[in-house]
């Protein structure tokens, strides 16, 4: 066997045995991995400023914000799933078969969980703006934490019973040595893409449509002086509740520009049909959505880029710095 023979291996001593890596520039791979891993470390610090920040101070444990919560928990473990995706980015899994199990199940748990708090972001803000009346009395600290433990628990379960196999028989369903993949029924994985993609952006592009139909139309009703029938001071908690829809509807948006590559891949072409580079591409991409989120609430949330200053400065560690009122 010759010497570039061997540089295409990924365990070269095993021969024909082993999978076969892709081979890039050493500049380009460098370079790669250190893109990757400052993505990585970037999600990991802005999704846990996040959860410090509202779970620290008590003005923003709000409905809300506790989905908002949930969402940057869930980028938060995303951005340690980074560092195995930054292994696979030749093709190569140096790590145990029980590793690629804990991977493959616990990406597709995290990432389901996060498209689960999405939709419920979307109907929050559904209620908010189209019944904002009822809004206090229908969604509340209580119920929202509720409906969050439930979109995790009903992930991990339906994820687990899903890959069930995968987990019995680690490393069962690997062509070859260096291999991580995730085996799953025809139905399983049709099952899937309904369930973690068709299903939730249906939800969330119809319940996002109704409440740009009634703010469009509540927009014209205040720039025509129509006069509104509701409680003193309703208005000014209207607007706020509609900027706050826009700015999770920029979330939403974002989500779904990230995950669509990935998803039309897995549900047309299939992920044995394309290259190596593109799945990583669109795999990446699915992924690097848990950096964008943090971000937008830097440029978006007044009370957010206020509460980084408390951490940062460290007056976070002052007594009763969690009454501070920072909205």
């Amino acid at each position: 066997m010759s010497t570039s023979d061997q540089t295409e291996l990924c365990y070269p001593h095993l021969g024909n045995s082993s999978c076969r890596r892709t081979v890039r520039p050493h500049s380009v791979s460098v370079l790669l991995h250190i893109i990757l891993s400052s993505i990585s470390v970037l999600t990991v610090t802005l999704n846990l400023m996040v959860i410090i920040t509202i779970s620290h101070f008590k003005k923003l444990h709000t409905p809300t914000n506790f989905l908002l919560l949930s969402l940057a928990v869930s980028d938060f473990c995303v951005g340690f799933l980074f560092i195995f995706q930054i292994l696979l980015m030749d093709g190569c899994w140096y790590l145990s078969a029980g590793w690629c199990v804990f991977y493959t199940v616990f990406v597709v748990v995290v990432t389901s969980a996060s498209i689960g708090t999405v939709v419920l972001i979307a109907i929050d803000r559904y209620i908010a703006v189209c019944d904002p009346l009822h809004y206090p009395t229908k969604v509340t600290v209580n119920r929202a934490k509720i409906c969050v433990v439930l979109c995790w628990v009903c992930s991990g379960f339906c994820h687990t019973v899903r890959l069930k196999d995968n987990i019995e028989h680690p490393g069962e369903f690997n062509s070859c040595i260096g291999e991580c993949v995730a085996s799953a029924h025809p139905v399983s994985r049709i099952t899937g893409v309904v369930l973690n993609f068709i299903f939730p952006v249906t939800i969330i592009l119809l319940l996002y449509v109704r409440v740009f139909v009634v703010a469009v139309s509540q927009a014209r009703a205040m720039h025509s002086h129509v006069a509104v029938v509701t409680p003193h001071g309703s208005l000014k908690v209207y607007r706020s509740e509609l900027k706050a829809a826009r700015v999770l509807g920029v979330v939403v948006v974002v989500f779904l520009m990230s995950i669509f590559p990935f998803y039309i891949v897995s549900l047309l072409a299939g992920p044995t049909k394309v290259s190596l580079s593109f799945l990583v591409f669109v795999i990446c991409l699915y992924l690097f959505n848990s950096c964008v989120n943090p971000m937008i609430y830097v440029f978006l949330y007044p009370w957010f880029r206020k509460s980084l200053k408390y951490i940062l400065s460290f007056q976070i560690l002052k007594s009763g710095s969690s009454e501070a009122n920072i909205l």
